[in-house]
């Protein structure tokens, strides 16, 4: 951005859909400006499933050019973020050999009812079609079935009532929340005129003008920092909406009301199961409930996340998983393994987000289109920019719509596409080594630069990909680079963190920088020493770490359901 204040593109809302439009634009020498009122990637962003898949119930309700990019973007993201996205094997437990096939007709056809109890022969032509939607950059095996005594045999806690199971491959993400953080520090790298800011919401916005107030500190591509609590304002072109589920609530902000967002309500929770964990052997279980939602169980850093509801909802801001819904999904993984106990005492975490799908009347939450638009709202009286708002959309997808979405701004600004995102790198992911040998060379000339240990240098790679040498390389001032509690972090780590990428509260390094929280293992004793840390590099005297450590421990408690 220049002195004036002009920029050509702000983008409102940095999580997955606007951090992701943002690299694009910065790729093509745009001007560029992200906010978020919040945390980057900590609103919807921060409570997906964590998978990323090609969509395969979307075969039902007739969305092939969805399942098409889906399986596409899901491709892509295997080989452009290998640090984060792996390979996920499914398994479809199947009750019968060909039951729903009318069913599925019927909702194919537009019917507001989902088919129950999906037989083997619908499920056969299911995969077939997905596996044929998913050759383009096919990086996985195809599927297959499985016979009852086979699927018994590899797991003997499932349901005796089974017939057969349907195996195939889609993909999960280990760090969600890094690679939105990545996806903005690779546009800023990228251009000189970009600039970043969480905690930051619009005060005004009048002829043409938006003020902001910033309650933490922006950054630059050089990495400087804004004053906190600074006032700033900028004159765009163009405004993109990419607040989410908050997106009408941000329209009315900017004098253009709307009614686009009609969400639904996910909540996931995180189980400590070691004895699922194995049985599992890293792969999914992807069922059907009593109802006929879609559920899914499978090993997230070592616990058995199960997931999701799908319950209409539209407040973001008091979204939490309900004693109603852990309820729910309890009893779905309990009628599917019988022969596992499950409790409530085993949940470690619980995290719930509102999905940003277009408004619907449609009775059945799960048939609302998980496809994405963007209508535009032209320039009116006092207000000269158009303004672009990101509806819907998935995880998987945010590269395929940020790219639709960048050349129709490039369009409007009279400007022409430089290179292309689709091969393009994410952070960690850049020259990652995804083959063995060359996993271990990286690892040797790792150790050479930084003297770290191979051991440690591994772990940081599967951290944060490529990015782990600068971390290595980082010491810290404390005197024991090690957390007091049972975590593997470092102190080194967690001071490098707060230094480098935008950190402005406790609970942004332990749920989002880290998987610290999510991951089970944060104990009392690490938060407050990630707070030392944080309070002597952010310059918190002992009244504000006692807020921030009083603040964290609120949310892990009442929304995440986290005993320290």
């Amino acid at each position: 951005m220049n002195k004036t204040g002009d920029v050509d593109v702000v983008i409102l809302g940095a999580g997955i859909n606007g951090a992701g439009l943002f690299r694009d634009l910065c790729a093509q020498g745009v001007s560029c400006l992200i906010v978020d009122k919040g945390d980057f990637g900590s609103g919807t962003s921060a409570a997906p499933s964590r998978l990323i898949h090609g969509g395969l119930k979307y075969l039902e309700t007739g969305e092939f050019g969805l399942v098409a990019q889906s399986t596409l973007e899901r491709n892509l993201l295997l080989k452009n973020a290998p640090h984060y996205v792996s390979p996920l094997p499914t398994i479809i437990p199947i009750f019968s050999w060909s039951k729903g096939m009318w069913a599925a007709l019927r909702t194919l056809l537009g019917s507001t009812s989902a088919p129950r109890s999906r037989g083997a022969v619908l499920i056969k032509i299911g995969l077939t079609i997905y596996d044929f939607y998913g050759s383009r950059h096919r990086v996985m095996p195809r599927h297959r079935l499985v016979g009852r005594r086979r699927a018994l045999s590899e797991i003997p806690a499932l349901t005796r009532s089974i017939v057969a199971t349907g195996i195939y491959y889609d993909a999960k993400i280990s760090h969600p929340e890094r690679l939105v953080l990545e996806l903005i520090t690779d546009g800023l790298a990228a251009n000189a005129l970009a600039a970043a800011a969480n905690y930051t919401t619009l005060v005004s916005s009048s002829n043409g003008v938006l003020t902001f107030q910033s309650k933490g500190g922006g950054q630059s591509k050089d990495g400087g920092r804004s004053e906190n609590g600074a006032v700033f304002a900028v004159r765009p072109k163009l405004v993109v909406n990419a607040a989410g589920p908050w997106i009408d609530d941000v329209n009315a902000s900017l004098g253009a009301p709307s009614k686009m967002i009609g969400g639904t309500k996910g909540s996931h929770i995180l189980l400590k199961h070691d004895e699922l964990v194995r049985s599992l052997a890293g792969r999914m279980l992807y069922f059907e409930a009593d109802d006929s939602r879609i559920c899914l169980v499978y090993d997230y850093l070592g616990l058995a996340l199960v997931g999701s509801t799908d319950i209409q909802a539209d407040n973001p801001d008091t979204v939490r998983c309900e004693p109603q819904e852990i309820d729910y999904l309890l009893e779905s993984v309990r009628a599917l393994m019988p022969g596992m106990t499950f409790g409530r005492d085993q949940i470690v975490y619980a995290y719930s987000g509102i999905r940003p799908l277009p408004a619907s009347d449609a009775s059945v939450p799960g048939l609302i289109s998980r496809d994405h638009s963007a209508p535009v709202v032209e320039p009116e009286g006092s207000r000269p920019f158009p303004i672009i708002s990101l509806v819907g959309g998935k995880w998987t997808t945010f590269r395929g719509f940020a790219e639709e979405v960048a050349d129709t701004v490039l369009d409007r600004l009279g400007r022409g596409r430089k290179v292309t995102t689709r091969s393009m790198p994410i952070g960690g992911g850049k020259g990652f080594p995804t083959e063995p040998a060359a996993r271990t060379a990286w690892l040797a000339d790792a150790r050479s630069a930084s003297g770290a240990d191979e051991r440690r240098l591994d772990q940081l790679l599967s951290r944060y990909g490529t990015k782990a040498l600068p971390i290595a390389r980082h010491q810290s001032s404390g005197n024991e680079d090690r957390l007091l509690g049972a975590s593997d972090y470092r102190t080194s780590e967690i001071d490098y963190i707060v230094r480098n990428e935008f950190v402005e509260h406790l609970a942004d390094i332990v749920m989002r920088r880290t998987t610290l929280a999510i991951g089970g293992s944060l104990t009392m004793s690490d938060l407050k020493q990630i707070a030392a840390i944080a309070g002597r590099v952010l310059n918190w005297g002992p009244q504000q770490i006692s807020e921030e450590l009083d603040a964290a421990v609120a949310q892990l408690s009442d929304r995440n359901l986290v005993r320290l």
